[in-house]
């Protein structure tokens, strides 16, 4: 009973609101280097964006990387999800694990998405970004990446159907 009461939060919950939680669920499609849907085990379809990073939009270069490197470890892979809050975009906040491991601090200490620093706090996947910009992992090896909110910022969300840039390497 406590689950579904859970999960019914979780898919009516208003923007902002928090929603405390463990769900299980397999994912069955990834919309971009940090978002992805999930089925949960009442059936019901989860739209999860990945708490503490930020990967490179779809059109921006490294986003079909991310996207590709995200979609490797989790497609149609059992996870479970520790469930935050919802955003703007009624998206459920949370993160992912694949076989008990953290799936955002595998992304950015492998270089597809920095950490993401809010307020000047210092960020849940810091010393992951440290040890992967030391390595020159993946983005972190381009002195021309570009942080998606600067990105953001200058262009703009992605337009549906815009071609991704292709991504080095």
């Amino acid at each position: 009973m406590r689950r579904a009461l859970l999960i019914a939060a979780l898919l009516a919950g208003a923007a902002g609101r928090a929603l405390p939680g463990e769900v299980s669920g397999q994912v069955t499609r990834v919309s971009d280097g940090d978002t992805v849907w999930v089925r949960v085990e009442n059936r019901a379809m989860l739209k999860l964006r990945l708490a503490g990073l930020d990967a490179p939009e779809r059109c921006q270069r490294w986003g079909p990387a991310a996207r590709a490197a995200l979609t490797s470890r989790v497609l149609h892979r059992p996870v479970k999800i520790a469930t935050q809050a919802r955003d703007m975009h009624g998206r459920t906040i949370g993160t992912l694990a694949v076989d008990g491991e953290d799936v955002g601090a595998w992304l950015v200490e492998q270089g597809h998405a920095w950490n993401q620093r809010y307020r000047g706090r210092r960020g849940p996947y810091a010393d992951q970004e440290q040890r992967a910009r030391a390595a020159r992992r993946g983005l972190f090896a381009d002195a021309q990446a570009e942080a998606p909110r600067d990105f953001r910022r200058r262009h703009g969300l992605c337009p549906s159907g815009t071609p991704a840039k292709k991504s080095p390497g």
